[in-house]
């Protein structure tokens, strides 16, 4: 039974591709080897219940193998070896070498998360009556598929983030040709909405569709948007985001991009 559900939440081809990106076992100080009492695709999928599932990491179920102490310990290690958004790229690598990403319009937003414990990347959100939160930034494809993930303050204005999300996007492998970065086009509400990033968009080849203040409509633009506003809704699907409890931001980054992860695994053709 636990071998089914962790194959059910880490199918055979995720399982190829973290065996690309996750480390060795770390030495044992007493010797020994490299043996570790679990296997990584078990507490992978302990992580992904986890992570799905919203439950804390002392309500894991001993069904997986793994316990919550050893699922945390794995998790903090490979957060701290960036395995997450190599997993992800390697996704998204394997999507573009199928000519699954369409890169004729792309869409940028965010959507905050209260911060139920602080931490560094919070601050008062002014949507939430000034309560502690986090917000993450990110930017999809025309069909909604996360390329570029970020973290700030939810007191940091949208326009903060615009450059570093637009860099963050990786180099991605295309089906014909070079690998590809840069969208044709970047669609985006009024708070983006600054001559500065509308040259800046047009110095790197893209053409800015960012909604004016007080001449355009919000609905002209919508849909267009509308992609990344359903791909921030298929984020609710991991449900440790709807609050963030982690006091580290790297770790509640982490799992956004597990999410961002699952959501473009489950876009490959099978």
């Amino acid at each position: 039974m636990a071998s089914v559900l962790v194959e059910r939440l880490v199918p055979d081809g995720l399982w190829e591709l973290l065996q690309r990106v996750v480390p060795a076992a770390p030495e044992r100080p007493q010797g020994g080897g490299r043996r570790r009492s679990h296997g990584d695709r078990e507490v992978l999928a302990a992580i992904v219940f986890m992570a799905t599932s919203g439950c804390t990491w002392s309500q894991l179920p001993p069904g997986f193998g793994p316990s919550g102490v050893t699922a945390f310990r794995r998790f903090t290690e490979w957060s701290h070896a960036r395995v997450w958004a190599k997993l992800h790229r390697l996704v998204l690598d394997e999507l573009g070498g199928q000519g699954e990403l369409d890169w004729s319009r792309c869409a940028i937003d965010s959507v905050s998360f209260r911060a139920v414990k602080g931490g560094p990347l919070t601050g008062p959100n002014p949507t939430d009556r000034g309560k502690s939160g986090s917000k993450i930034h990110l930017i999809v494809d025309r069909n909604g598929l996360p390329l570029s993930l970020g973290m700030n303050g939810a007191n940091v204005h949208d326009s903060q983030a615009f450059a570093p999300l637009v860099r963050g996007i990786p180099p991605i492998r295309s089906r014909r040709g070079p690998r590809r970065r840069r969208p044709a086009k970047l669609h985006a509400d009024k708070g983006y909405d600054y001559p500065h990033l509308r040259r800046w968009l047009r110095a790197r080849g893209i053409t800015p569709r960012i909604a004016r203040r007080g001449v355009e409509n919000s609905q002209r633009l919508g849909r267009h948007r509308w992609v990344v506003e359903r791909t921030i809704a298929w984020l609710g699907g991991c449900r440790r985001l709807h609050r963030r409890y982690e006091r580290k931001a790297d770790h509640f980054l982490a799992f956004a991009a597990i999410a961002a992860t699952l959501i473009c695994y489950r876009r490959l053709p099978k």
